[in-house]
């Protein structure tokens, strides 16, 4: 019991001084998950729960925030979701080095050819979620260089031809409106569009205006984001929210926990003027953005 307590003490004092400088912080989130691992449990985590509805309990006091049936907010909060316990996979089928940052694994497969990272999981979720309501016409996302390219025009056989930052749209494919033919196109948003991108493209949200769906975003050559997956809200109108990420390199979908502040992990509150901290990423100038 003493030895156990003496590392405690010495990783706190390593966390404290580590608090001191920037560079150090994210090496102070894998300490203090490692500390929450050893002395606490989550306490709004249900292990049968098998989507984040179900998973993830709320505080006393909150009620989730009602969507429409057939929503986006909906599709999300119902996110289907690997046993409790299971592991961050990488793409190669290695397991992540950080396990101890995440209270759930979203059902959401990861192609073994590295691709599909932190934006692009997103921008699968969004865009499975409208072939899923029969909206394919809406599918499409911009690349880098701000050329907008839709899964309809993809499906018509045009590909893009690539020089620099000049794109032009050539037909070269028969028309193929398959799911096989679905996932070539998220290949190819994948290796073309990112943070940048979104961050660019999608209509940014105030903080008083967040709901499930929207994105965390910092833009980047990497940069990083992670998406609102559900919601929560007490009579005095204060809310809580949970956020899952995809990483680089590519692997599992996974619901954050919170070691800024543990007694609600694994939901967050957003202050305004206030940077977010989350285990993998310090958003220091938040932004949010939402999908059209």
């Amino acid at each position: 019991m003493k030895r156990i307590i003496v590392i405690i003490l010495g990783l706190l004092t390593v966390f404290f001084l580590l608090r001191m400088n920037t560079q150090g912080k994210q090496i102070t989130n894998h300490i203090k998950g490692i500390v929450q691992n050893t002395i606490s449990k989550p306490n709004y985590i249900n292990k049968k729960g098998d989507s984040i509805l179900t998973r993830v309990t709320i505080p006393e006091g909150y009620k989730r925030v009602p969507y429409a049936k057939g929503s986006f907010q909906e599709y999300l909060r119902n996110y289907k979701l690997k046993k409790h316990g299971a592991p961050i996979i990488n793409y190669d089928g290695s397991e992540y080095f950080a396990q101890h940052w995440h209270d759930a694994i979203l059902e959401i497969p990861v192609p073994k050819n590295g691709l599909q990272q932190c934006a692009d999981a997103l921008m699968r979720i969004r865009a499975e979620y409208l072939w899923s309501k029969n909206l394919q016409q809406k599918i499409g996302f911009k690349f880098t260089s701000g050329h907008y390219c839709s899964w309809k025009q993809y499906a018509e056989g045009y590909r893009p031809k690539i020089n620099g930052n000049k794109v032009k749209f050539i037909k070269k494919a028969n028309k193929n409106y398959s799911k096989q033919n679905f996932y070539k196109y998220l290949n190819l948003i994948f290796m073309y569009a990112g943070t940048a991108s979104l961050h660019t493209e999608l209509p940014k949200v105030k903080l008083s205006d967040l709901q499930i769906g929207d994105m965390l975003v910092n833009p980047g050559f990497p940069g990083h984001i992670e998406i609102i997956v559900d919601e929560i809200k007490n009579d005095k109108g204060d809310k809580m929210y949970l956020l899952a990420q995809g990483n680089t390199p590519a692997q599992n979908v996974c619901l954050l926990k919170n070691f800024e502040d543990t007694d609600i992990s694994p939901w967050y509150r957003f202050n305004k003027n206030e940077p977010i901290y989350t285990p993998s990423y310090y958003f220091d100038n938040p932004v949010f953005v939402r999908f059209k």
